[in-house]
């Protein structure tokens, strides 16, 4: 049991420690440009990390069909998003669509 809280211990200290270094840092060191223009891929893969199986593994099952209202939602909050560059109207009409789309295919 003692070994549980020192993992859980040190694993808080360690990602403390990662994100106090890149404020502390801030202003004072230059990180190269390749680290840069890496970091800029960051939040598009996390948020497709975490959506992606939400919408295509419905259940844990691949769902690639038109009877899936999780892929019809992802397919309107896109459209959206992209005529919009609204996150907020993306977000309403996603959720909205998915909803909507819930009730009539199931």
């Amino acid at each position: 049991m003692a070994e549980t809280w020192l993992i859980i211990l040190l694993s808080g200290l360690l990602t403390y420690a990662i994100r106090l270094s890149f404020i502390a840092l801030h202003g004072r060191w230059q990180p190269p440009l390749l680290f840069q223009r890496a970091l800029r891929y960051v939040p598009p893969a996390v948020l497709s990390a975490i959506l992606l199986p939400e919408i295509f593994l419905p259940g844990g099952q691949p769902d690639f069909s038109l009877l899936n209202p999780r892929l019809l939602a992802g397919i309107l909050a896109a459209l959206v998003a992209w005529r919009t560059r609204n996150t907020f109207l993306t977000i309403v009409v996603g959720m909205s669509g998915l909803y909507l789309f819930q009730m009539i295919i199931r």
